[in-house]
C-alpha cells in the first residue's frame, strides 16, 4: 500500500496542494461567485439561505460553499484559502480512485495507475483549481460506485454497502444537486439490466438505503424551503430544468460546447492515458466483462445526459475517472506481460511527440518576449467576446503575445523531447514499469507548463488586478458599480469584499442591486465617489469628468474622480 500511496501524495502535493493554491487569482464568473457566496456566509453568518451581492441565490447546492466558508473561516478569507477544499476533495478522489480499481481488477497496481492517470488527467486539473461542483461529484459517484461494487461481490448484500451507497448519492445531491442521484443510480440500474441481475436490489436493503438517503439529503432542502418561499422554484426550475436547457445559464460569455467538441474533449482531457483506456474497452468481452461493463456504462450515462444540455467542458469530468480505471487496469495487465501494442504505441506517441516539440521549440525561439509587466491580453484579437470554450481566450492569441509563452514552451519541448524518448526505449526494453513513469513525468511537466500559460492569461479572465488597482482609493462611502450581469466581474466582489451595483442598459436587475443608466449619470454628477468597471470597448456614454484608474485584460475602471492614492498594480 505505502509503495503506491507515496506516489499518488507526492504528486498531489505537487500538482494540487501547492503553488497551484495560490496562482492564478480567481477567474470571474462560477469560480469567484462561488468563493463570494461562501464569504457572504460568514458575513450573514446564515448557512440556510446563501447569499450572493447581499441577494438571496437559491439555485446552489450547498456542500461546496460550505466547505469553502469553513476554510474562510480556519484560514481567513483568500485565494489559496478558496481552493483548500477543492485540493483535498482531489485527494479523496484520487485515494477511492485507488481502492476502486484494486477491487475491479483485483491488483493494487491496477488501482495505482488508475489514480495516476486521473490525478495527471489535464481536465481535472485544469477544472480542480477552480471553484466547481464537478470534482466533489466524482468523488462521491466514484464512492457510490465502489459500494455497489463491494455489493455484488458479498453473498448476501450488506447494510453497508447500501448505506454508503445510499450517502454517496445524498452527498452528490447536496453538491450539484439532482445529477448526484441520477448518474448513480442509472449506472446502477442499466448495469443490473444488461447483466439479468434486477432482484439484486431487492436483496440491497432498498428500504433501509431510501431512509438514509432521505434523512442526509432532505433536511437541507426542507429548511431552505421554510426559509425562502421561492426557494422551490428557485433552485428546481431556475437552477437544474432551465440550467439543463441553457436558459438560465450565467452570463459569463461562454456558449454552449458543440457536441462533437464535447466528446472530443473527453479524449483530450486524459490524454496521453485514453489510448490505453480505449485498449482496455475493447477487451469488454474478457473474463472481466463485468468490471468493464460496468465502466463503459459509467462513461456513457455521464456522457449521454450532457450530450442533450448545455454543455460546458468541465461537465464531462465525472466521466473521467471510468475511462482512467480502464486505462489503470490495462497499464497494471501490460506491465505485467509487456504487449507489442504498448510497443506500437510507444512510438505513435514518440512521433507525435517529437513534431510537437519542433513546434513548440519554435514558438520559444522565434518571438521575442514581452516588455515586463506587460498584460498579455493587450494582444488578443477579441478580448471581451463571447467563447464556447472556457479557456477560448488562447485561440485569440496573436504571434505577437506568444512571446509571453517562452517558458512554458521551453517547458513542454524538453518535456516531450527527453520523457516520449525514455519512454520509448524503455518499453523496447520491456520495462514497462520505468516507461510509464518516464511518460508520467512528461504529462506532470506539461501539466506544470499549462498552469504557467494559465496565470499568464488570466488578466483576461479575471478582475483581480483592478480590484487591487481601486482598493487604496475606496471609502466606505464610495459605490462600486459593474456594466454587464455580476457575475462578468464576480471576481471584483470577492477581492473588495463589499456590496456592487450592477449597471444594466436593458432594464436594471433589482436583485443584484440594478440600476439603468439614467441613475448612474446622477450619481456620476454627485458628490458620492464612483468606481465602474466595463469592458474596454463597451464603456457606456458618460458625463464628463471621466477618470481611468487602471486597465487589465480588455477591461477597465472608471471614475468620476482622479486618482488619490495610487493604484497598486
Amino acid at each position: 500500500m505505502k509503495r503506491f500511496l507515496f506516489p499518488i501524495a507526492g504528486l498531489w502535493l505537487l500538482l494540487y496542494g501547492s503553488f497551484t493554491l495560490v496562482r492564478p487569482p480567481l477567474f470571474d464568473g462560477v469560480d469567484a461567485t462561488h468563493a463570494e457566496i461562501a464569504r457572504e456566509i460568514l458575513v450573514s453568518h446564515d448557512w440556510t439561505t446563501f447569499h450572493l451581492n447581499g441577494a438571496p441565490c437559491n439555485e446552489v447546492p450547498p456542500l461546496l460553499p460550505w466547505s469553502i466558508a469553513l476554510s474562510f473561516r480556519f484560514f481567513g478569507v483568500s485565494t489559496w484559502a478558496a481552493r483548500v477544499p477543492l485540493a483535498f476533495f482531489a485527494l479523496a478522489l484520487f485515494l477511492a480512485e485507488f481502492s476502486l480499481g484494486r477491487s475491479l481488477f483485483g491488483i493494487s497496481k491496477a488501482g495505482a495507475y488508475a489514480a495516476i492517470c486521473l490525478l495527471t488527467a489535464s481536465g481535472i486539473f485544469g477544472f480542480a483549481h477552480m471553484l466547481l461542483p464537478e470534482t466533489p461529484l466524482c468523488l462521491w459517484l466514484t464512492l457510490s460506485i465502489s459500494f455497489f461494487w463491494k455489493s455484488l461481490q458479498e453473498d448476501r448484500p450488506s447494510l453497508v454497502s447500501a448505506g454508503g451507497f445510499a450517502l454517496c448519492c445524498a452527498l452528490g445531491v447536496l453538491t450539484m444537486g439532482l445529477p448526484g442521484v441520477i448518474f448513480p443510480v442509472v449506472i446502477v440500474l442499466v448495469f443490473l439490466g444488461a447483466t439479468k441481475n434486477m432482484r439484486h436490489l431487492r436483496r440491497w436493503h432498498p428500504l433501509a438505503g431510501t431512509l438514509i438517503f432521505l434523512l442526509a439529503a432532505l433536511p437541507w432542502h426542507v429548511l431552505a424551503a421554510r426559509r425562502n418561499s421561492t426557494f422551490l422554484r428557485d433552485y428546481f426550475v431556475h437552477g437544474h430544468f432551465l440550467l439543463y436547457l441553457g436558459r438560465n445559464h450565467p452570463s459569463s460569455g461562454h456558449d454552449s460546447v458543440p457536441l462533437w467538441i464535447f466528446w472530443l474533449l473527453l479524449l483530450l482531457f486524459l490524454a496521453p492515458w485514453c489510448i490505453f483506456a480505449l485498449k482496455m474497452l475493447a477487451r469488454l468481452r474478457s473474463a472481466r466483462q463485468n468490471a468493464l461493463l460496468l465502466l463503459a456504462i459509467w462513461v456513457a450515462v455521464v456522457m449521454l445526459f450532457f450530450s442533450f444540455s448545455f454543455r460546458q467542458e468541465y461537465y464531462l469530468l465525472p466521466a473521467l475517472p471510468p475511462l482512467a480505471l480502464l486505462a489503470g487496469g490495462w497499464l497494471a495487465e501490460d506491465e505485467a506481460a509487456p504487449s507489442r501494442a504498448a510497443e506500437i504505441t510507444a512510438w505513435a506517441l514518440f512521433f507525435v511527440g517529437v513534431l510537437a516539440a519542433i513546434a513548440s521549440a519554435i514558438f520559444a525561439a522565434t518571438f521575442p518576449p514581452l516588455p515586463v509587466g506587460t498584460d498579455v491580453s493587450a494582444f488578443l484579437q477579441q478580448v471581451s467576446r463571447s467563447h464556447r470554450l472556457f479557456f477560448g481566450h488562447f485561440f485569440d492569441l496573436t504571434l505577437r503575445a506568444l512571446g509571453a509563452f517562452r517558458v512554458p514552451f521551453t517547458i513542454t519541448t524538453a518535456a516531450l523531447l527527453i520523457g516520449l524518448t525514455a519512454n520509448l526505449y524503455f518499453r523496447r526494453k520491456k520495462r514497462a514499469g520505468l516507461a510509464n513513469c518516464f511518460l508520467t513525468g512528461t504529462v506532470v511537466a506539461f501539466l506544470i507548463a499549462a498552469h504557467l500559460a494559465i496565470n499568464t492569461l488570466s488578466p483576461a479572465v479575471s478582475s483581480q488586478i483592478l480590484a487591487n488597482a481601486i482598493r487604496p482609493e475606496m471609502e466606505t462611502s464610495d459605490q462600486v458599480i459593474i456594466h454587464g450581469p455580476l457575475e462578468s466581474a464576480s471576481s471584483m466582489a470577492f477581492y473588495l469584499r463589499r456590496p456592487i451595483r450592477v449597471l444594466d442598459t436593458e432594464g436594471g436587475d433589482q436583485t443584484q442591486q440594478g440600476m439603468d443608466l439614467s441613475a448612474l449619470e446622477q450619481l456620476w454628477n454627485g458628490q458620492q465617489r464612483i468606481f465602474l468597471w466595463t469592458p474596454i470597448d463597451q464603456a457606456p456614454a458618460l458625463p464628463q469628468p471621466v477618470f481611468v484608474l487602471g486597465r487589465s485584460g480588455g477591461k477597465e475602471v472608471l471614475s468620476n474622480q482622479p486618482s488619490s492614492h495610487g493604484a497598486e498594480f
